[in-house]
């Protein structure tokens, strides 16, 4: 792939990470949060796109799978 789809990616995996890191801000819900932090991180920390892509998936579906209490 190129380095444009990768570009994009990483923008996507971050405009999504930012939704979460906000909506756990203000609902106080820390996996959202702490999902947003990564998924904002994470494409500075990757280099390829077969391995951004799977992170970035897992990282989007684990809100779903563990639900914590707010505190």
């Amino acid at each position: 792939m190129d380095q444009s789809s990768m570009i994009f990616w990483k923008m996507i995996f971050g405009v999504i990470g930012l939704g979460f890191f906000s909506y756990g801000k203000k609902q106080r819900a820390p996996i959202p949060f702490l999902v947003g932090c990564a998924l904002c991180a994470s494409p500075y920390f990757v280099s390829s796109l077969s391995v951004l892509i799977p992170t970035g998936v897992m990282l989007i579906v684990i809100p779903y799978f563990i639900r914590f209490p707010r505190y």
